[in-house]
């Protein structure tokens, strides 16, 4: 008997974030809608224009070097920077404009990445269209909500986004603390989708000593790195006092910060010791990982922690906080130093132990590569493509059903 072909879809991706912006959430759609475009799927992506973008709906840039490009374009909607964080926009309500642009060219699903009023206006747009939406959750917007002036309405925030993915017949979710976490707060239909990290490009080889000359530090030096947004929620300022404990005890221990964001310049200033670089083309990044010897993660705000695998795929021992990417991938003392969350003290303890260990830091950097060698996107991207497959089909016998009674 032969094989069925797999059944290809069309897809409306909904985002708020998309590259040329840097942040987890924009560099893994940019990578699944490269994934899925070679796979055959049509994906059009529906993002807010970028500053200095023209309205002629055109290519996505992921598929730019792509056999398959006609398979992806871009929907570009109006939008407002976001408050508290300009560098990011907020779409707006486009309802109508997608009922005409869908009923033009019909979806077979739509996925929602972000729960923003584009995002609402994609899941009113699908349902008056009878078109399956699936989404996923990629921020903690709630806890975010408290580091810009807008903690009062943490919970509006999280009621909002437990209504809107409860409308969805499906919620990817990143982690598994962060999906115990949702069901426990209601959120239906919670499935969990990790994310991949490219095991080609994020590589122990790419480790350059022209580079780390630059920065000042010789072959025994220990080189501290941190990858980010330079926003609060990300709590940079534990990396530098980790870093700064370090420097106490190896005066010639460096520390680079990359990335960009509301709080850098300040940062910068206060720290005149410690080089901000901004961000970064993707294939300096990976030399900057692989060139570090110790990775400073502090954030308690994620749902994964994208930076975290591409630092451990470049064999970087991490010193990070026990959840999210940390404890779905890491296993403390084997593959990366892993602390209770919300204990500093251990954070720092933790840096300090691992800087003053040559030893310890090749055996954790040889564990954490041979670990991310195992999350490579190719099985990220078979896991969504089931998920939605799974959806359409269901939809599709739901309908014929209909048809038939």
């Amino acid at each position: 008997m032969n094989e069925q072909p797999p059944l290809l879809l069309s897809i409306a991706l909904v985002t708020e974030t998309y590259p040329p912006e840097i942040n987890g959430v924009s560099m893994t759609m940019a990578r699944l809608v490269q994934g899925l475009v070679a796979r055959g799927h049509r994906v059009q992506v529906v993002r807010p224009r970028q500053r200095g973008e023209s309205w002629r709906r055109r290519r996505a840039p992921a598929a730019a070097a792509a056999p398959a490009g006609e398979r992806v374009d871009e929907l570009l909607r109006p939008g407002l920077p976001i408050p508290g964080y300009r560098a990011l926009r907020l779409g707006l309500p486009s309802t109508r404009a997608l009922i005409h642009a869908w009923r033009r060219q019909r979806p077979d699903v739509v996925h929602i990445v972000t729960e923003g009023p584009l995002g609402s206006s994609a899941l009113r747009a699908a349902r008056a269209l009878a078109i399956p939406v699936s989404s996923s959750y990629h921020t903690n917007f709630h806890d975010y909500a408290r580091h810009y002036r807008v903690g009062a309405f943490a919970g509006v925030v999280e009621s909002w986004l437990r209504h809107l993915h409860n409308r969805t017949a499906v919620t990817l979710v990143p982690s598994r603390d962060i999906l115990e976490r949702l069901e426990r707060a209601g959120y239906r239909n919670c499935e969990l989708w990790s994310r991949g990290v490219d095991v080609e490009l994020f590589d122990p080889a790419r480790r350059d000593p022209q580079l780390r000359a630059q920065w000042g530090a010789g072959p025994e030096d220990c080189v501290c790195l941190h990858v980010g947004r330079i926003a609060a929620e990300k709590d940079i300022p534990l990396a530098l006092a980790a870093y700064a404990a370090i420097r106490e005890r190896q005066a010639r221990a460096r520390m680079v910060v990359v990335g960009d964001g509301p709080l850098r310049a300040a940062l910068a200033a206060k720290h005149p010791e410690v080089l901000f670089t901004g961000a970064v083309p993707t294939e300096q990044l990976a030399a900057m990982y692989a060139s570090s010897d110790l990775f400073l993660f502090p954030s308690q705000s994620e749902t994964f922690g994208n930076v975290l695998c591409e630092a451990m795929a470049s064999g970087l021992p991490c010193v990070a906080f026990r959840y999210a990417a940390a404890a779905m991938h890491g296993r403390d003392g084997e593959n990366l130093l892993a602390v209770p969350l919300g204990d500093r003290q251990a954070f720092i303890a933790a840096a300090v132990r691992l800087a003053d260990d040559p030893a310890l830091r090749a055996r954790l950097g040889s564990a954490a590569r041979q670990a991310m060698l195992a999350n490579a996107w190719d099985r990220v991207i078979d896991r969504f493509e089931d998920v939605l497959r799974r959806l359409v089909l269901r939809e599709r016998t739901m309908a014929l059903e209909a048809l038939c009674t």
